[in-house]
């Protein structure tokens, strides 16, 4: 079984990794860090997608950022900034849908394979009843749109294919440190193992839907 899990460098695909390593499977791995792939560049995402040959029986798509370095997750409509809020959706929502692109060569057209992204329960509109968060919220919600229309295109070409959106819960890593205090949290190991767990239970007919750690599906 060969897996590519893309943000391989973060607390959650390194935890992927690890765990599909030690399952057995044979994983190749693009990340910022370690490989230079910048999902918010289009040049970089072709470069990066195109070295990878084969197929794949996963695709992990391991990224996301919940604002600009230099901002915060906005708590009011006036705290919105059209740049902040154009960085949130170039890494939420842009990068894999460019990274999508390459969907339909790297999967198996003869057998199941899965193309699996991390979303957020805070993307579903009909789950929030708090607002706020205006630009991760709406960067997660447009995701699931490009992950839902992908999964369609991909029925036609590739009938065993599974391509969905699903929610890790709050996880232990750099990304939700500052975030993570009124909310239960699992470490990166446990979050990767029931995700992984999830993805093994998936069936072509629940493609292009929206999952939590426990495939449970979300409202949109």
């Amino acid at each position: 079984m060969r897996a590519l899990v893309i943000g391989a460098s973060g607390g959650i695909g390194t935890a992927v990794t690890q765990q599909l390593q030690s399952d057995g499977w044979d994983t190749a791995g693009l990340s910022r860090s370690e490989d230079g792939f910048d999902v918010a560049n289009e040049a970089s995402v072709e470069r990066g997608m195109a070295q990878q040959t084969g197929t794949f029986d996963l695709i992990f798509v391991s990224i996301g950022i919940l604002a600009p370095h230099w901002g915060a997750p906005e708590k009011a409509l006036s705290a919105i900034k059209p740049e902040d809020m154009a960085r949130v959706f170039a890494v939420n929502t842009i990068g894999p849908a460019l990274i999508l692109r390459h969907a339909a060569r790297l999967l198996p057209n003869d057998k199941r394979g899965v193309i699996a992204t991390l979303s957020a329960r805070v993307g579903s509109i009909g789950d929030n009843s708090i607002g706020g968060w205006h630009s991760y919220r709406a960067s997660k919600a447009a995701l699931n749109q490009i992950v839902h229309g992908a999964a369609i295109e991909l029925s036609r070409s590739h009938r065993k294919s599974i391509c969905v959106s699903l929610h890790p819960g709050t996880v232990e890593t750099a990304f939700t440190r500052d975030y993570s205090g009124r909310h239960k949290t699992v470490p990166a190991q446990e979050a990767a193992a029931n995700l992984l767990g999830v993805i093994a239970k998936l069936e072509p007919a629940q493609s292009g839907g929206f999952y939590d750690y426990a495939g449970q599906e979300i409202v949109w």
